[in-house]
Formats: C-alpha cells, structure tokens, sequence
C-alpha cells in the first residue's frame, strides 16, 4: 500500500491510498480523483520521505549503527485531527444556514446587496475574478472550502 501526500490546486492538503503507483496514475488519469474539501480534481503529488527504520539485526549487534524515523508527534497529529474536525463543523454549520443559489451566487448576492431581494444567507460557486468584482461593489464574499455532490452543487 502506498500513502502519498498530494494537494489540489486550492492548496487543501490530503492523503491517497493507493494500491501502487500505476494505481495511483490510473486514477489521476481518469478523473477519479478529487480534493475531498473542494472536489476539485487537480490534483499534485507532494514529495514524501520513506520511514526507514534499520536494526542492528542486518549486521552484528555490536558494530551496527541503527537509524529511526524521528518519533511521532502525537500533539501535532491532534491539533491537525481537531483543526480538520472543526473545519467539517463549520461547514455543516454554514450548509445548514444558507441557501445553495448554485452558479447564480455573484447575480444573487448583488440583488440582495441592492435590496431587489430578500436578505438571507445563501452559498455557491464563483470565480476569484467574481469574488473580486463583488468585492469592489461592497459585497462581502467568502471563499469556502465546501464539498460539492455529484451534481457539481453543494447540498
């Protein structure tokens, strides 16, 4: 089993699986996979370093040098497991509380900033050249890492 580190093009960080590295490149090949934060399917390979651990049971006990991976950091791996599980709350939290208005985001949160609609929390899909724009006029815009369902919506 190969674990590599890989990233999408928003810089959201995770692991792959994979059953080898031809596994690995048929999957990226194909499409199938995508960032589980964004769904975004441009995907990089990080660089990783192999564990290597090397017992004096090579060699004689005597003249063997032994190296070790460097201990884990268990507060680390903690602070990223609940960073990781906050994150996932306040993204339910944010589904929960606002309406998906789709690809027509940048057109809905203009008629509600000029009061031609109802006020109200919504969520969807815009460029960063739309958030932009939408900033120049005023309008606060927030980008969020949300995943989107098989449709290309969020639910």
């Amino acid at each position: 089993m190969k674990v590599l580190n890989l990233r999408c093009e928003n810089e959201h960080g995770f692991e792959g699986w994979f059953t080898s590295e031809e596994d690995y490149q048929g999957q990226l090949q194909r499409g199938l996979l995508t960032c589980p934060l964004c769904a975004s399917a441009t995907i990089t390979r990080l660089p990783s370093a192999p564990r290597l651990n090397i017992s004096g049971a090579q060699r004689g006990a005597a003249d063997a040098p032994s190296a070790a991976a460097p201990p884990a950091q268990p507060e680390q791996a903690s602070h990223h497991a609940a960073l990781h599980s906050a994150l996932q709350a306040a993204v339910r939290e944010v589904m929960a509380r606002t309406e998906d208005v789709g690809p027509r985001f940048p057109e809905e949160a203009r008629r509600i900033h000029y009061g031609e609609a109802e006020a109200r929390g919504i969520r969807g899909q815009a460029s960063p050249e739309e958030r932009e724009a939408l900033r120049d006029e005023g309008i606060e815009v927030y980008a969020l890492p949300v995943p989107l369902g098989p449709d290309g919506h969020t639910h």
